[in-house]
């Protein structure tokens, strides 16, 4: 799409939603960003994709933040990189280190980049008979200290948030004790809340299944929802769109957390299957779940405060990781206009007048059928970003220089 055809389709638009609604979303993208994982440019999965690596992949954490750097500077949106404390601020896989995570710090900013939420690595060595919900107390023990380690990196050199996933459950009826496992959670959470400081925003992830196939210990929104009201204080629950059974309404879970009026997270990717490996698609379902977002005023304000967290969680095996990224990001900027083109008040009217049809007519309007690629491109624009950051960096050279490199 060029300047002119951007300019030309703003028009269309504006007489379909009205000016007002075409500057908002404009606005809105504008304002809009979103964090990006560090693990998405290197090494990442192992047996799980045959130990393949894409051409150019990041060798070290050096190289992941130069091609965070890039993404960024392509998209305007990416500022904040995502961290795994094992994965990122770690000499050995097993322990931590804060020294490491100050140098990551300095690294990011001499690139325009910060250190976005941190998150303990629960799920590699010493998990494999659960970790917060372990019988073992110096199982618990270990990934408590792990987890106050990175309360303390995100608040010295983050955005003072953390996000908790854990691989905690079993593989058949009768392996573990399903209630002492959950208290063992709980406890585990409610004494992690009162290591760390109250200004450290905490978000509990959850997983239809995985690696516990019988039982999980956080299987659903609910079960985090029990446990962020128990922990109490800045504590909130984070939806990843690929941990749910196909048949889940992720946008109803999202406006019952809206409705609970707590601060939540959400983790964007595409479930073709029953995880998040994979880039973010324009699908209608993730469309639904802007609007929800947007109608309950927590994305693109202009107090971040009042903004849930953003994050991309996504990395598979076959696709270049960094067009899948940059991918990602269009998408959900292009979901975030259409959210912003419905009618509210008009929609609302419809409901109350309980028509059916036509209230889903007009909520798709926007949602469906609306071309909001030129309020995307004018947004850019406005910031003298590409247009297309993705033909931008086929055409850099970028890719051919790290495939050479490394």
């Amino acid at each position: 799409m060029t300047e002119q055809q951007a300019k030309i389709g703003l028009q269309s638009l504006e007489l379909e939603f009205g000016a007002a609604a075409v500057k908002a979303a404009i606005e809105a993208v504008k304002r809009f960003k979103v964090e990006i994982p560090s693990w998405i440019f290197g090494p990442f999965g192992g047996g799980r994709f045959g130990e393949y690596l894409p051409p150019g992949a990041a060798r070290s954490i050096e190289e992941k933040l130069d091609d965070a750097a890039v993404v960024n500077k392509l998209t305007g949106a990416t500022e904040f990189v995502a961290m795994h404390v094992l994965w990122d601020f770690s000499e050995d896989g097993a322990l931590g280190s804060y020294k490491i995570a100050r140098e990551v710090y300095e690294m990011a900013g001499e690139r325009h980049l910060k250190i976005g939420s941190v998150s303990p690595t629960y799920f590699l060595r010493g998990s494999h008979r659960n970790s917060y919900g372990a019988d073992e107390k110096s199982t618990r023990e270990h990934y408590l200290e792990q987890t106050v380690l990175a309360a303390r990196i995100a608040q010295d050199f983050g955005v003072k948030l953390i996000t908790l996933w854990f691989p905690d459950g079993s593989n058949y009826p009768g392996q573990i004790e399903l209630r002492r496992n959950y208290e063992n959670m709980k406890n585990s959470l409610m004494t992690t809340r009162q290591k760390i400081p109250d200004d450290i925003w905490l978000l509990i992830e959850y997983k239809v299944f995985e690696p516990g196939t019988y039982s999980t210990t956080v299987p659903d929104w609910g079960t985090a929802f029990a446990l962020t009201k128990a922990m109490g204080g800045n504590t909130g629950v984070l939806v990843d769109l690929g941990h749910h059974f196909h048949s889940a309404n992720i946008e109803q879970i999202v406006a019952r957390l809206l409705s609970e009026e707590m601060r939540c997270g959400f983790h964007f990717n595409t479930r073709y299957a029953a995880d998040d490996d994979h880039a973010v698609e324009p699908t209608p379902e993730m469309a639904r779940i802007f609007y929800e977002l947007v109608s309950g005023k927590v994305i693109a304000n202009k107090d971040e405060h009042k903004n849930w967290a953003f994050m991309i969680d996504q990395c598979s095996g076959r696709e270049n990781r960094i067009h899948a990224i940059i991918h990602s990001v269009d998408t959900l900027q292009h979901c975030l206009a259409k959210a912003m083109l419905v009618d509210q008040r008009a929609l609302h009217e419809l409901q109350g007048r309980d028509e059916i049809v036509l209230a889903n007519r007009h909520f798709n309007d926007a949602l469906l059928r609306a071309d909001v690629r030129p309020v995307v491109a004018m947004a850019r624009l406005e910031q003298l970003l590409p247009i297309d950051p993705l033909t931008d960096y086929v055409e850099s050279g970028y890719q051919n220089k790290i495939d050479k490199e490394r």
